[in-house]
């Protein structure tokens, strides 16, 4: 087995491999994605030495959690895991649209809900979905505008504030999550948060980070170093 070097996040308790592997790919973006394809790469991974993975209920409305948590399942304490809240998966029987953007989904519709409840239940939904006894960080899911939309976003980036990142707060305190941050498309959503999460920004191929904005980011994460 190949192996990677290990890094400690900030002044958290998680361990992440140098390279990590993100696996809304898994639940087929755009396009159909067996299952044996996707649990042969995880398994690749875990082989190569892998031990950071990240998923979100979004990816596949659960699809990609299952099967995270399916290879995951016999070595949890090896293994750093991330998963998302913010959206909230409800059955649906309806044909997917055909421009949907994971076609081989479950039989869910993702929901928007950041607030406290919504955050605690999606929390829990993981957990089931996942068959896992514990999450090792847990990201607020797409709170910017280039989800919400530039008119809506001021509403629901309050509502994630004020609901949301306190129940992320309340889930580490009590030491159910080791570590809580974003999982965005935006640079400016970093630095509107950055006096209360840890700094993470997901690009996803919408909006590239210039120099600039890396460099201030940077600086306000060290300065932080908050989990």
């Amino acid at each position: 087995m190949n192996t990677f070097k290990q890094r400690k996040i900030g002044n958290t308790t998680c361990t992440v491999s140098e390279l990590g592997l993100g696996c809304a790919s898994l639940a087929g973006v755009g396009t159909s994605v067996p299952d044996d394809q996707a649990r042969g790469t995880l398994a690749a991974a875990l082989e190569a030495g892998i031990r950071y993975f990240d998923t979100a209920p979004f990816y596949g409305y659960g699809r990609s959690e299952r099967l995270v948590g399916d290879a995951l399942r016999c070595q949890p304490d090896t293994v750093c895991l991330s998963t998302k809240a913010g959206r909230l998966l409800r059955p649906c029987c309806d044909p997917l649209p055909e421009d949907d953007l994971f076609p081989d989904s479950l039989p869910m519709r993702p929901h928007y809900d950041y607030s406290y409840d919504g955050i605690m239940r999606s929390f829990e939904d993981s957990l089931q979905r996942l068959g896992l006894s514990k999450i090792d960080i847990l990201l607020l899911h797409d709170v910017d505008a280039v989800t919400h939309g530039a008119k809506a976003h001021p509403a629901v980036f309050r509502e994630a504030m004020a609901g949301g990142y306190r129940a992320l707060s309340e889930l580490r305190s009590k030491g159910l999550v080791k570590a809580i941050g974003l999982g965005v498309n935006e640079w400016d959503t970093c630095v509107n948060t950055k006096e209360q999460c840890l700094l993470c920004a997901d690009e996803q191929g919408h909006q590239r980070l210039t120099d600039n904005f890396l460099r201030r980011l940077v600086v306000l994460a060290i300065d932080r170093l908050t989990g």
